[in-house]
């Protein structure tokens, strides 16, 4: 039992004995690695304030590089400054110099030119003083020895002066004239064109004559309904194939011709049919009368016209001056002065519009009272045209036109009109009769239309029936024959026909 003991005792003192060295051991272990990480914590410090004192060195190195460079560049900026500032005081040196200079040449100017005033004004003196002495001495004025003078060299050359104006007027005459002959024969020449006789007839095809007794109707009602509407007389003679529509009014005739076409067209020939072909051929007439003039303006180059203007100009084409068409009359003038005012040197736009539209009143002078060129000037200033292009509607019947684009307008329209078989002046003459003779029966109250037919012959007058009576009918019929036989010369008789007719219209629905 003793001896188990004591190897316990030795085991339990070991134990203590190894206990005891471990906490030592642990302990040195402890307090070595304590120092040792103290020792490079202060050695870090130390590198830390090594390379902080490196930086601070560098840094104060760098600063004093760039105070160095900015002491440098501030030093240069001065002395460049300070160079420029000598050159500027040198320049201004010498401006001042020079003003000084300009100054002076100046001053000797001003003296110059008054000793040169000086100078004149005493010959100025002497010259009057020596032509008071020459007229004392001549005992004639300044005035009257130049008019002696001039007398005498005018007796003394007389005849010679004389041959040489005669000459001069002859050479100077004959060689305007030559080259105005020359300009009007080159523009005829390029202008030249072949023109209709105007007549008072249309033609009418038939497909069959036997469409010539439906024209006519029972009782001649078609062909009575025809004339009322349109105011143009129809013949239906043996003429195979064909009927003619006689009236002096180109619009009437053209009118009727188209109704009638449309109407044998159709095949239906009644009263209420030729009424609707009548309206419908009237309102082709108006686009006609615009294509018409949209046409003429296109051919002489001539924009911008109002629609109106345009519908205007259209209507010249059934509008006869003399028996000369006035709106291919209008054209030609038109191209005529484009012609001369380009040899001339004249505003060619002008004098193209001017002779266009220097006939314009003609389209309206039926319904407007005045003057064609009056009614023409004042259609152009309504749609805006400048009054130099106005102004030609007026200048191609003055005497003395105040533009030369308004000569050229003058002298074209002449050169147009005066082409052998251009113009008619019978024909004019018993158109403006016929026109007389409607004029004098639409004068009176209640006339709604009047139509001068049978080649003056016959005037058909529609009275309005809510205003004239049977009664005041055959007292108007022999009041407008009276008028007629006073204010009027005409050969034969004319028989007035006044028809009052009352047409009641309803409709069932």
């Amino acid at each position: 039992m003793g001896e188990n003991l004591i190897p316990v005792a030795f085991l339990a003192a070991g134990l203590a004995v190894g206990i005891a060295g471990g906490y030592v051991l642990r302990k040195l272990l402890a307090v070595k690695s304590k120092d040792m990480a103290e020792a490079q914590a202060m050695s870090i410090i130390n590198e830390a304030k090594n390379e902080e004192k490196d930086i601070l060195i560098k840094a104060k190195e760098q600063s004093l590089k760039l105070i160095e460079e900015a002491k440098q560049e501030e030093s240069d900026r001065r002395k460049e400054l300070q160079h420029l500032q000598e050159r500027l005081e040198k320049r201004e040196a010498t401006f001042d110099q020079k003003l000084l200079d300009l100054e002076g040449e100046k001053q000797r100017a001003e003296e110059e030119r008054l000793k040169f005033e000086g100078v004149r004004e005493e010959i100025k003196k002497i010259r009057e003083d020596q032509l008071a002495k020459l007229e004392k001495i001549a005992g004639l004025s300044q005035e009257d020895a130049k008019k002696v003078l001039v007398d005498y060299i005018e007796e003394k050359n007389k005849e010679d002066l004389t041959v040489r104006i005669r000459k001069l007027e002859e050479g100077s005459t004959s060689e305007v004239e030559r080259r105005a002959r020359t300009m009007l024969a080159g523009v005829m020449e390029r202008i030249a064109s072949s023109h209709a006789i105007e007549t008072t007839t249309s033609v009418v095809n038939l497909p069959s004559d036997d469409m010539k007794g439906r024209i006519i109707g029972k009782e001649g009602r078609n062909i009575k309904a025809i004339e009322q509407l349109t105011g143009v007389e129809i013949i239906v003679d043996e003429t195979p194939g064909a009927i003619v529509l006689s009236g002096f009014n180109p619009i009437r005739r053209h009118v009727a011709k188209k109704a009638l076409e449309t109407l044998l067209q159709d095949g239906r020939i009644h009263p209420g049919r030729i009424e609707e072909a009548i309206e419908k051929a009237k309102r082709e007439m108006t686009e006609d009368i615009k294509k018409a003039g949209e046409e003429a303006a296109y051919e002489v180059g001539v924009a911008g016209l109002d629609p109106k203007l345009i519908q205007l100009l259209g209507r010249l084409k059934f509008r006869t001056s003399y028996g000369q068409n006035v709106l291919q009359h209008s054209k030609e003038v038109a191209l005529i002065s484009k012609l001369l005012a380009e040899e001339l040197g004249a505003n060619v736009t002008v004098a193209v519009k001017g002779g266009l539209l220097h006939d314009i009143g003609k389209a309206v002078d039926h319904e407007i009272q005045g003057s064609h060129p009056e009614i023409g000037y004042d259609i152009m200033k309504k749609f805006g045209l400048p009054e130099e292009i106005a102004y030609l509607a007026i200048a191609h019947h003055e005497d003395n036109p105040k533009t030369l684009e308004g000569v050229i307008t003058k002298v074209a329209d002449a050169v147009s009109g005066a082409r052998p078989g251009a113009r008619k002046d019978t024909y004019e003459n018993y158109l403006q009769r016929l026109q007389e003779l409607e004029d004098v029966a639409t004068g009176f109250e209640g006339v709604e239309k009047a139509y001068a037919i049978q080649a003056g012959r016959e005037v058909r007058v529609f009275v309005r029936p809510g205003e004239i009576d049977d009664f005041q009918a055959v007292k108007m019929a022999r009041s407008i024959a009276d008028k007629i036989e006073q204010e009027l010369k005409y050969p034969g008789e004319i028989k007035v026909n006044v028809i009052r007719e009352t047409r009641i219209i309803e409709y069932a629905r």
